[in-house]
């Protein structure tokens, strides 16, 4: 067909259409989401606006555990072009005040683990995201119908690997913390010097990128720079609107600043959306080439709405962790170079407060428990726990 319209919206061709779908990057969560967005009509251009943040207080058990008054946000716009019968060009822009709101450079998440703070690596804590979380540029072309090749470019953006970055997830959007499995899955959605190809077919999507592999600086407040040293590729499916499949592998040049070699990472991931109601399962391995040595992770997650303005969330997640005990003074050396299976389980419930037009505020809190070796549990206690309490404010999608 010539066009579509959409409320607010001017007419679009398939590959703007395209450009519609995606989350971080190239990635896309399932058709079926109702993305949370502001759309307008600026002279020719269409524009999409979304942001979160949330308010939260932590409060965890154990040695290890800590105590925080933290708010972790992001706010994307996007402005979009068609360009003649057949093309479209996007440009994306996503900030977050993170190294403000989130003060001494992290916050308490047990045995989350990767990037550093003031030259140390961090355990038991979550990195803020930059200033600026992505700039990109997208151009798509349909060649033949039903065929798509896209080209995006990126200072700060999202490479061709693994699934939906967890701040973009519809089945994430009531956690306000990251998965402990993130820098098995999803970490490179904030890479630096970004340069993706893809190729669509029906319900099937190809693509390889290039990229700056290390990971972001202590320095959160500008953009970084970096060779394109690493790739990745990565197939999509989209068997129906309700569904999204991914498998992906990459090579990561010296990612960790502190630790030598690179990662091959590989994931695979599935994702469903029904209405409001969102899953997704992941599986994510790192292979470092230093020390051959594989660790694994698995998620599961899901928001489930009912009774009108209600959310329960769920994550559960089975991740190795080798990091735990780095830069660890009085650790035995057996404790600190050892990989253990953690187990994270989540429940959390949100409930939104209608206050404004254009804004969907809620009020919820999650708690989540752990299982872990009987060799660690001197540093963490027996039954080490986590609660968070929060208020969330989104911009709501229009009607």
């Amino acid at each position: 067909m010539p066009g579509m319209s959409m409320p607010g919206m001017g007419d679009m061709n398939p590959s703007a259409m395209s450009l519609m779908d995606l989350a971080s990057g190239t990635s896309a969560n399932p058709a079926a989401w109702k993305m949370p967005m502001l759309m307008a009509r600026l002279g020719s251009w269409n524009t999409m606006f979304m942001g979160t943040a949330f308010i939260v207080d932590t409060q965890q058990s154990g040695p290890r555990g800590g105590d925080k008054l933290y708010s972790p946000n992001w706010f994307m716009a996007s402005a979009q072009h068609r360009i003649g019968a057949k093309g479209a060009f996007q440009a994306d822009l996503m900030l977050s005040l993170d190294p403000a709101t989130i003060p001494g450079e992290r916050y308490p998440l047990l045995f989350q683990t990767g990037e550093t703070a003031y030259g140390h690596a961090l355990y038991d804590a979550q990195h803020p995201h930059n200033l600026i979380m992505a700039l990109g540029f997208h151009y798509t072309y349909e060649i033949v119908e039903e065929t798509l090749i896209d080209f995006y470019v990126a200072p700060v953006g999202d490479p061709a690997l693994g699934p939906v970055a967890y701040p973009h997830r519809a089945s994430a959007e009531e956690l306000p913390q990251a998965a402990i499995s993130h820098h098995l899955q999803d970490s490179t959605h904030i890479s630096d010097d970004v340069i993706t190809v893809g190729i669509s077919r029906q319900k099937l999507k190809l693509e390889a990128s290039g990229f700056h592999g290390a990971e972001p600086g202590e320095n959160r407040w500008i953009i970084q720079q970096g060779a394109i040293d690493s790739w990745s590729t990565r197939l999509w499916f989209f068997p129906t609107k309700n569904w999204a499949a991914q498998v992906s592998v990459g090579r990561l040049a010296h990612p960790e600043a502190l630790e030598p070699g690179d990662q091959v990472r590989s994931t695979a991931s599935l994702s469903y959306t029904k209405g409001d109601w969102s899953s997704t399962f992941v599986w994510g391995r790192n292979h470092d080439t230093a020390t051959f040595h594989n660790t694994n992770s698995y998620l599961l997650e899901s928001v489930l709405p009912f009774a009108r303005n209600n959310f329960l969330t769920g994550r559960l997640e089975l991740v190795d962790k080798d990091e735990l005990f780095n830069d660890q003074l009085n650790v035995p050396a057996a404790v600190a170079s050892s990989t253990f299976r953690i187990g994270a389980y989540t429940l959390g419930y949100t409930r939104d407060i209608e206050l404004f037009t254009h804004i969907q505020t809620g009020i919820g809190a999650n708690f989540s428990f752990y299982s872990l070796p009987e060799t660690i549990k001197p540093y963490y206690g027996e039954h080490p726990v986590g609660g968070n309490i929060f208020i969330r404010i989104r911009l709501r999608r229009n009607s």
